[in-house]
Formats: C-alpha cells, structure tokens, sequence
C-alpha cells in the first residue's frame, strides 16, 4: 500500500537525495548505538549481573564522525540518518522515497558485538532500535565510500544495491524476505521504552562518553 501525499512529505525531509537504480547501500558506524546506550544507562544493574564494566563501557563509546569529511557529497546519492525503527526503517525509508526497489543482506550490517549480546538478553532485533551513530548512504561506487570510512577508523560496510521495480528483498543467510514497512522501535518493548519513540534525541550526548 501506498503512503498517502502528507505521509510522503513527512518521509522526504528525513531522506536527502535519492537513490538511483544500481546504486550501492553503504552502512557506516555501528548500527543500534543509540538503543544500546539507553539498555545500558537503564538496565545497568541487570546487566552487570552478565557483562564487566569494560564490557558496557565499549557498549557506549560514542562513535564521532561526520560522513561529509569523509567522503565528498558529490560521491553520495542519498543521505539518511537512522533513528526511530532502527536501520531496517532507514533502508526502507529511503528507497520508498527514491520509488525504488533493494537488494540487502542483513548479515553485512555492521553492528557492534555489545549491542548484539545485550539486545539478546532483552529479546530484541538489533536492526529494529533506535540507531543513532550510524549514517546510511546510496552511492554509485560503495567499495570507494567503505574504503573512506575504514582509512577514517569507522567500521563501514556495502550491504545491499537498489534496483528497478518496487520489490525490496532483505537475504539472511539462505533465507530472503521482504522488507516490512516499519513499526514500532524495539526499545518501545521495554517498560520505560515508549518516552523515547519519537524523542529523536541521542541519549547521554551531553555526558561524558563511557560514563555508565
């Protein structure tokens, strides 16, 4: 189904630019950073039951860049920064905007290894929280954006290519499904969760990084 005109506009000015057919889908930063600070700053007691305070410390350290002193906006199609919904939400934003199909492999989305651990222990999907930190990008060549981001020291990955036609197809391992408009942020499951689902703020920003 179709978004309806005011929906759309809504969309647009979350999105900038658009993707092209052929275009690579480049994830740069850690995916669910945002959501992971917020698991860490109000579960801490229960957490530390599981991991050490170094632990938790990585699963806060903020990641600092900005996406425009690393690859030249020339180079880049679309821009989108993921928030509410995760980065599934992002991808599927942007090519709804763009009026394009995908390709994407869930597996090559760089996430943290913390923010994985830790959303288990919740019972949510990673790729659906709220995923301030990362930065996602439609460019023709993503080898050349990826190899910028990796020189920077951010972790950076091509995970999937728009194409012609409205399918959109997310591949894990063997299986492939299509990608589901989004719903609700994942961080809403918790009972503390729903204050943060249109917040659109980066928890702890104004702390100092680390601080748990």
């Amino acid at each position: 189904m179709k978004l309806g005109q005011k929906a759309m506009e809504i969309l647009q000015k979350e999105i900038t630019g658009k993707l092209c057919s052929g275009d690579d889908l480049v994830v740069a930063g850690p995916v669910g950073f945002e959501g992971t600070v917020l698991l860490v700053r109000n579960e801490k007691d229960f957490l530390r039951k599981f991991f050490s305070e170094g632990f938790l410390w990585n699963a806060v350290r903020e990641p600092k860049f900005d996406f425009r002193e690393i690859i030249g906006e020339e180079k880049i199609s679309a821009v989108c920064q993921p928030g509410t919904g995760g980065i599934l939400a992002a991808i599927w934003k942007m090519a709804e905007v763009s009026g394009v199909g995908l390709r994407a492999d869930l597996r090559k989305i760089p996430v943290r290894q913390e923010t994985i651990e830790i959303c288990e222990h919740f019972d949510l999907d990673p790729y659906k929280l709220l995923a301030g930190g990362c930065i996602l990008l439609g460019c023709p060549d993503g080898q050349e954006t990826v190899s910028a981001f990796m020189e920077a020291g951010i972790s950076a990955a091509v995970i999937g290519k728009a194409v012609q036609g409205n399918d959109r197809l997310l591949k894990s391992g063997e299986l492939t499904r299509y990608l589901e408009r989004p719903s609700q942020d994942e961080i809403t499951k918790l009972p503390w969760g729903n204050q943060w689902k249109s917040s659109g703020r980066i928890p702890g920003k104004d702390n100092q990084e680390g601080n748990i």
